[in-house]
């Protein structure tokens, strides 16, 4: 179905793990704008809905309005100041989320020609989980896995093997 190169590879395991957990009958609030992604759960048969693009950290007014049975957020929350704001309005009961993880050997991801293409956290596993926790959601499954690259050197050899991203699954506690 996907190859196994960026971003194909992500989106294969965040299908695969989006289909373990939610069914087709579910609707799905996606945050984020309309995306490759979003096509890719409509062909599986989903009922998808996205944010129209407005700045969650200052406008919430979507998310709160939806009445989806889930909300999805892949790659988002990392660009966020305040995550807990935006997971404190969710009003479904489900979250299927992923974010990058903080690699000890590499700095944030910063676009040097997009002022919105930047991230503000990029978390550890366990500070993703603490944040789903204070925010009242209970990770019932979760998943890393790593974003490995064909150049040459010591950064490259170890995205082979250390995870770059993971996702979860929680519910409203």
């Amino acid at each position: 179905m996907y190859e196994n190169t960026f971003p194909n590879k992500r989106f294969k395991h965040t299908i695969k793990f989006l289909q373990k957990h939610i069914s087709t009958k579910e609707t799905i609030l996606d945050l984020g704008v309309v995306n490759p992604f979003t096509t890719i759960m409509q062909k599986q048969g989903y009922t998808v809905e996205n944010t129209k693009g407005e700045d969650l950290d200052l406008d919430t007014s979507t998310i709160e309005s939806s009445n989806a049975d889930v909300v999805t957020a892949f790659e988002i929350f990392e660009h966020l100041l305040s995550p807990f704001t935006v997971l404190k309005s969710i009003k479904a009961d489900k979250l299927v989320a992923s974010v990058p993880l903080k690699l000890w050997f590499s700095s944030a991801y910063r676009s040097k020609t997009d002022m919105l293409d930047r991230h503000y956290h990029e978390f550890e596993d366990w500070q993703f989980d603490w944040l789903l926790e204070k925010a009242g959601w209970k990770v019932l499954d979760r998943q890393k896995w790593t974003n490995p690259t064909k150049k040459i050197g010591i950064r490259p050899f170890l995205r082979w093997f250390t995870p770059r991203y993971y996702i979860i699954y929680a519910e409203r506690v």
